[in-house]
């Protein structure tokens, strides 16, 4: 067994415990998915406190910030399975509280931009943060009218790696072009996918019926 294996079999049983502990505590998985909420907006407040003289310093926190919070996203549906607290509001809840926290990362590196009278890059996050919003919506609305809407690449786990990376490595200017753009490419998949798919589950118009 290679080093990185038991790695990751250590690092599982220790999830697992955690996953346990939590179980038995009887601790509301929605408490823990708002609770990465609250540590995404202390990442917020990094990138927008950031400035010319700390921003390499404040935005590498808030890269270890981001990662952290990722725990709350792999224990709050793993507690709610083993607590028997799966609730279609928990899956909603879910949902909602992922878009806020997309959002409250982006708001901050706006303020950061803001903040250097940086015009462009304002309006660059401005653009990354509806688009990545679209990517998650559009997915959402098309499965509801075809039952399923996979396609594109642009995920949040995609763009969660993304700015941890520009923010650990202080290079979230290409990041965000990064983003922007297959986001951008992402969205446009969809609605191509979903428009096609619409059209050849509709049924055809009655005979005699204007197309």
């Amino acid at each position: 067994m290679t080093w990185t294996r038991m790695f990751g079999r250590a690092c599982g049983v220790l999830l697992d415990a955690i996953v346990r502990w939590l179980a038995l505590a009887r601790i509301n998985p929605n408490v823990l998915t708002f609770l990465g909420l609250v540590v995404n907006t202390i990442a917020a407040f990094l990138f927008g406190y950031a400035n010319g003289d700390n921003q390499a310093r404040m935005f590498f926190y808030a890269g270890l910030v981001i990662i952290g919070s990722g725990f709350f996203d792999l224990v709050d549906g793993r507690v709610a399975r083993a607590s028997n607290q799966v609730t279609r509001f928990g899956v909603f809840f879910d949902s909602v509280i992922d878009r806020y926290s997309d959002a409250s990362q982006y708001f901050g590196l706006l303020v950061f931009y803001a903040r250097g009278d940086r015009f462009f890059y304002v309006v660059l996050s401005a653009f990354v943060m509806i688009s990545s919003i679209m990517v998650s919506y559009t997915r959402a609305r098309a499965e509801s009218l075809i039952g399923s809407c996979k396609v594109g690449f642009m995920e949040r786990p995609e763009r969660l790696v993304l700015i941890i990376i520009g923010a650990l490595f202080n290079r979230m200017a290409p990041v965000l072009w990064v983003i922007a753009v297959l986001s951008t490419i992402t969205v446009i998949h969809r609605v191509q996918y979903t428009w096609s798919r619409t059209k050849t589950i509709e049924p055809a118009p009655a005979s005699g019926q204007a197309a």
